[in-house]
């Protein structure tokens, strides 16, 4: 089993990654280079989640061992016995051998710092870039973040002057390493608290508010009156842009040499709006550089990059309110089926997903009936005490794992009461759900946060190439932080616990924070402790308030300008049901006459067929015999048909009755809409 744990784990979470990017990315759409660098970003840091706690139990086994090997004992099988305690250090499961761990966390924190502070904010500028060729998107790109470079260029360059005149300072190239990995750590952990502060309360809050369905459903309705204007802010946007589009697409003519560029940002246009404006091609109209003024390059790639934006914008409200109203329509029928007597839940919508026969068969609308009515928010309410407590736990040892006499970390009492025993599950399952635990505290937030319309991680395949590789570069930049805070919540950082133990492999890649002595003992310990005054101020929704009070609207049940929104929004709701109702009774008719004429029909058609064909071989038989003697009576009778069927007005018109090769019509007389009439009775009568 040596290794094959690790193993394991790098398979697991490489999966995890993909799907999560998959869920919030669109593979089809985005640039490959974008998805492979925000996959890394994520996959590295949720690798060192999930590994670091084998690290934690593979340390004390080490430490273990080096306590055997330093006084009397003898070797017995997978474990090493000391002489004198009987005491046994058994060899852990997911034990990995020596001298991997520290060549793993090198590797992956060295990429991800890479990732974060180097290549994602390049390529954030390139996704954004409105230019038309790589090289264009390139110059923009470093353009952009030369303001970005220079300044950690300049800070950098400051501090070897000061070390290289100042006397006192004798630094070698590790400790040079080591301040530059505590710079970066002390910027992910002031970002880290104050996302861990709202984490820490807002996930128990939330799924006990998960519970009330009236709560939920006031919510839906808030955000469907949000959603709609937005909704209509970004149409509006991206028309405006359109018809920008469409005076460039018409002054630009073809043999312009900026055409190419007008054809690119056509390119990128919806469907519709391509066929309205076309390519301008067909005028062959020679452009005259006197007389006409034209649109710059520059001017072109700014219009390129309002079209990405508005056009990205456009088709996420549009798939975000179709999501928002299956929401709001299983809701109210969760609220309307709470009182039925039958207890089968009963939907008022099919979905328009072809559903699993296997879930079907499990979940029928009993069982659908008992989980949303019954089960699901006494599970919710559950989940919410029990993620208070672990977030009551965290805030204590947040403002206490400084103190080792005595240990009043409880995640340390926790540990080091396993330590005593050599129970490396118990320690690997406690290490990975307090990691666990804090990650989705910070993690959640950052998918939660919105900047305006910047950074703003949609689901169902709506996240822009921006907002993730922003993502990315947040979690490259609070994943070790926020690993380094576990190990000192643990006790198991030295510089924490004062102990001179063997460290971590994690911590040993850090180096010594003692070099920056007010960091190491001053920032690391007291700045946490912030996190109270964090969890109170969202506790009373402090920053919600505030942004309200600045004209954001946002949810809160005790304000007049929620009101209004929340019957905004269930007027809008109730609009949309009454239209998908009116189509799907639209829908359910026609299928009706389908299946009940539909068979009647057919049979009709072809009877008609099989005596018209009689009709007509009769009559080319017997037309030779009357034509001399009748030929004035039928010009006249044939005249008086002729000007029936013009008069006349099928009642149901149908396309398949109606030749449009005059090549295979018996006879007839062209009409003014294009088409010959068949003489033919049956075709006559057809419709009625």
């Amino acid at each position: 089993m040596s290794g094959a744990a690790l193993g394991l784990e790098i398979v697991f979470v490489f999966f995890l990654a993909l799907f999560l990017l998959h869920r919030y990315g669109d593979f089809k759409k985005q640039h490959r280079l974008v998805i492979i660098a925000t996959l890394l970003a994520w996959y590295l840091c949720f690798l060192i989640v999930f590994i670091l706690p084998l690290d934690v139990s593979t340390t004390i086994y080490n430490r273990c061992k080096l306590a055997v090997n330093s006084s009397p004992a003898e070797s017995n099988g997978s474990y090493v016995t000391v002489a004198p305690s009987k005491q046994k250090c058994f060899k852990p499961w997911s034990y990995i051998p020596d001298g991997i761990m520290p060549i793993f966390w090198r590797v992956v924190y060295w990429t991800s710092q890479f990732l974060t502070w180097i290549l994602l904010p390049f390529m954030q500028s390139y996704a954004r870039s409105g230019g038309f060729s790589i090289t264009g998107k390139i110059k923009t790109a470093l353009i952009e973040n030369a303001i970005y470079y220079g300044t950690y260029l300049l800070i950098f360059g400051a501090f070897l002057i000061y070390v290289a005149v100042n006397p006192n300072f004798n630094l070698q190239w590790s400790q040079l390493q080591t301040i530059g990995i505590a710079a970066a750590n002390t910027w992910g952990l002031f970002l880290l608290v104050l996302l861990l502060g709202y984490g820490l309360v807002e996930i128990p809050r939330s799924h006990w508010n998960g519970a009330k369905r009236g709560y939920l459903l006031m919510k839906t309705y808030f955000k469907a009156a949000k959603l709609m204007t937005e909704k209509a802010d970004a149409a509006e946007n991206l028309e405006d842009v359109m018809e920008a589009i469409r005076k460039v697409s018409e002054s630009i003519k073809y043999n312009h040499p900026l055409r190419k560029c007008v054809d690119t940002i056509l390119k990128k246009c919806p469907t519709e709006y391509q066929e309205r404006m076309g390519r301008n091609m067909d005028d062959y109209e020679d452009f005259d550089e006197r007389h006409n003024s034209y649109p710059s390059e520059k001017s072109l790639v700014k219009l390129h990059k309002q079209v990405i934006y508005s056009v990205q914008r456009h088709s996420r409200t549009q798939v975000q309110w179709q999501i928002l109203l299956e929401q709001a329509f299983y809701l109210e029928d969760v609220a309307k089926n709470e009182t039925s007597a039958t207890r089968q839940f009963v939907h008022t919508f099919h979905s328009q997903e072809p559903e699993n026969k296997i879930i079907q068969y499990f979940y029928t609308p009993t069982v659908e009936w008992y989980w949303e009515c019954l089960l699901r928010p006494w599970f919710y309410r559950v989940l919410a005490v029990v993620l208070a407590t672990f977030s009551v736990i965290v805030v204590w040892s947040e403002c206490t794992f400084f103190s080792t006499k005595p240990v009043l970390s409880l995640f340390a009492v926790f540990i080091q009461l396993a330590e005593k025993t050599y129970n490396y599950i118990y320690i690997e399952m406690a290490c990975f759900l307090t990691i666990f635990f804090l990650s989705i505290c910070v993690y959640s937030t950052v998918f939660r946060i919105r900047v305006f319309n910047y950074y703003y991680l949609a689901s169902h395949h709506q996240t822009d190439a921006y907002s993730l590789l922003f993502s990315g570069m947040l979690f490259c930049r609070l994943t070790p932080p926020l690993c380094l805070n576990f190990l000192g919540l643990t006790h198991m950082d030295a510089t924490i616990s004062h102990k001179n133990t063997q460290p971590t492999a994690y911590t040993s890649i850090m180096g010594s924070m003692r070099v920056l002595s007010f960091i190491a003992d001053g920032f690391y310990i007291y700045y946490p402790m912030l996190v109270v005054i964090l969890c109170i101020a969202t506790y009373f929704s402090l920053g919600t308030r505030c942004l309200n009070l600045l004209g954001f609207q946002q949810f809160m049940g005790d304000s007049e300008m929620t009101s209004d929104l929340i019957d905004e929004g269930k007027e809008l709701i109730r609009k949309e049901k009454r239209k998908r109702q009116r189509e799907e009774e639209g829908e359910n008719r026609r299928r009706e006459w389908k299946e009940r004429y539909g068979n009647r029909d057919d049979s009709t058609r072809s009877r008609a067929v099989h005596t018209d064909q009689k009709e007509s071989s009769f009559s080319e038989t017997s037309s030779n015999r009357s034509l001399s003697k009748y030929t004035r009576s039928n010009g006249r009778t044939e005249r008086d048909r002729i000007e029936l069927l013009q008069d006349a007005e099928p009642l149901d018109f149908n396309a398949d009755s109606v030749n449009d090769d005059p090549l295979e019509l018996d006879s007839g007389r062209y009409q003014p809409g294009g088409r010959y009439l068949s003489m033919s009775r049956s075709n006559i009568f057809e419709g009625v």
